[in-house]
């Protein structure tokens, strides 16, 4: 068994003031026993307003969200699944990236989200994250975590099955989904898409997200979960309040249900087919 905490988050557009509540929760999780923290999407910054966040975007040595997770997690002597931030690329562009940060204040993986939220929903929410962001484009996985193999993806990645099929055929044994979902989408959809990447990866499914009415005018599901590899739901925080939730990760169990329906040993190549 290990045991992880999820910060459920209301992140604001003063990125002082989430990487105070980033350092606090890193060190909240310690005190609870946690060996691991997970956080959500856009943990350091949540602004839709693109010209004022511009000021705030800034390169990997100078993010103050990730400089406080560091140096809180060695404080707290935890690893941290630091869900992503908004960092300023070299080229100038921004890249939506997550970052694995060890007990000792390193930095060992890097993700930036590869599926863009370009959508126009029904109640008028519109979104283009590719007018700012660079899609990433390599696969992350990270061996030797508290939690096992973590693979990592960012929130809108979810609903993409191949994704997740190459995570579990890279034997994940705990796939970390931050989010920051809308209300429209997480009523419809999120806890259906936890599930099933789950089931169909045979891995644990955690999935710190924001939550509320945020300083942009924007408000998100909330619903952090913690979702075991049958697809059982053993931690929701809900969509209300922000906070710190725990949960334990049982590795018997995934051996369990692995040998009781090897899916990805089973799992065999689909032929493309084409229109006659």
């Amino acid at each position: 068994m290990t045991r992880i905490a999820l910060l459920q988050m209301t992140s604001g557009i003063d990125p002082a003031a989430n990487a105070a509540t980033l350092s606090d929760a890193v060190r909240r999780a310690g005190e609870g026993g946690a060996a691991m923290l997970f956080t959500p999407e856009m943990s350091g910054l949540l602004d839709r307003d693109r010209t004022r966040a511009a000021g705030s975007i800034v390169a990997e040595s100078e993010d103050p969200s990730l400089a406080a997770a560091r140096e809180a997690a060695v404080a707290a002597g935890i690893w941290v699944a630091l869900g992503s931030l908004a960092i300023a690329r070299e080229d100038g562009r921004w890249a939506n990236r997550s970052f694995v940060i060890d007990s000792a204040g390193a930095i060992v993986a890097r993700y930036d989200k590869m599926h863009m939220f370009d959508v126009t929903l029904a109640t008028g929410e519109s979104w283009r994250e590719s007018a700012a962001y660079v899609p990433g484009e390599e696969v992350v996985a990270v061996d030797d975590t508290p939690v096992g193999r973590l693979g990592l993806s960012v929130c809108y990645d979810i609903r993409f099955p191949a994704l997740f099929e190459e995570l579990g055929h890279r034997s994940c044994d705990v796939i970390a989904i931050p989010a920051a979902f809308t209300v429209p989408t997480g009523k419809a959809h999120w806890h259906l898409l936890q599930k099933a990447r789950a089931v169909e990866a045979s891995a644990w499914v955690v999935s710190a997200a924001q939550v509320g009415e945020h300083a942009d005018g924007r408000r998100t599901y909330g619903h952090s979960l913690v979702v075991d590899p049958w697809g059982e739901v053993v931690l929701d925080m809900g969509g209300e309040t922000a906070g710190l939730g725990f949960a334990q990760i049982d590795q018997a169990r995934t051996a369990e249900i692995r040998a009781q329906l090897p899916s990805l040993a089973n799992r065999r190549p689909i032929p493309r087919f084409q229109a006659s």
